[in-house]
C-alpha cells in the first residue's frame, strides 16, 4: 500500500504534510522534521528518523542450539544479547544482506533460508523496517568483521531464550520477536517456507 493510500474508513486519521526539512544527516541515519496538518485542521510538528532498513537472522545449528551475539550498544550504554543483524545497503535484497551479515559477524554460511516477515520497531520516531529470517544447515568459517567492530558470538539453548526475555537479559525488540518465532517453529505451531541459498 502506498504512503498516500489508507484503508477504507481510516481517512479521518490522516495527517497531511505541509513542509519537510532535514535536521541531521549522518552516515547511518537521517533526521527529518515535518509540519503536518492534523485531521482537525491544526498544525503540528513530527520529528523522525529515516533508516535504510536491516535484516536479522536466527541461525539454527545442527546440534539444536542457536547462534547469538553480545555487543556493546552505545545508546543503551551496555552490552546487549542479540541475534546477528545488519543494515541493508541501498537497493539490497533481504537475502543478500542476511547472507553477508551472517558470514561477516559469525563466520557461518547457511544451506537454507526462511523468510519470517518484517517488523517496524519504532513507529513513533523511525521508518526503519527490519526483515526477519531463519538460517539452517550452517557451515563455520572465518568471521569478516568490519574494521572497529567488536562482538562475541556464542551458542545458546533455545529453551533458555524465553527466560532471558522474561528476566531482561534480552530486551532488543527484534531479538525478542525472533525468540517467540523460534518457539513457534520448535513446537511446530508455525511452518516456514525454506529455500536453498543461491
Amino acid at each position: 500500500m502506498a504512503d498516500s493510500e489508507l484503508p477504507a474508513g481510516h481517512e479521518h486519521l490522516r495527517e497531511t504534510p505541509v513542509a519537510t526539512e532535514g535536521v541531521f544527516e549522518g552516515r547511518f541515519l537521517r533526521v527529518w522534521r515535518d509540519t503536518v496538518r492534523l485531521p482537525d485542521g491544526a498544525l503540528a510538528h513530527r520529528e523522525y528518523i529515516k533508516h535504510s532498513g536491516a535484516v536479522m537472522v536466527v541461525p539454527l545449528l545442527d546440534n539444536g542450539r542457536v547462534l547469538m551475539e553480545r555487543q556493546w550498544r552505545t545508546p543503551m550504554r551496555r552490552v546487549m544479547t542479540e541475534f546477528p543483524a545488519g543494515k541493508l545497503d541501498a537497493g539490497e535484497a533481504w537475502l543478500a544482506c542476511a547472507v553477508r551479515e551472517l558470514r561477516e559477524e559469525t563466520g557461518y554460511s547457511a544451506r537454507e533460508w526462511a523468510y519470517m516477515g518484517t517488523i517496524n520497531n519504532a513507529i513513533s520516531y523511525s521508518d526503519e523496517t527490519i526483515h526477519l529470517a531463519f538460517a539452517r544447515g550452517l557451515t563455520p568459517g572465518p568471521r569478516q568483521l568490519d574494521q572497529h567492530e567488536f562482538l562475541d558470538v556464542f551458542e545458546a539453548d533455545p529453551r533458555d531464550l524465553l527466560e532471558w526475555v522474561r528476566t531482561g537479559v534480552i530486551t532488543d525488540v527484534k531479538t525478542v520477536i525472533g525468540v517467540f518465532w523460534l518457539e513457534k517453529l520448535l513446537d511446530r505451531s508455525w511452518q516456514l517456507p525454506w529455500q536453498a541459498a543461491s
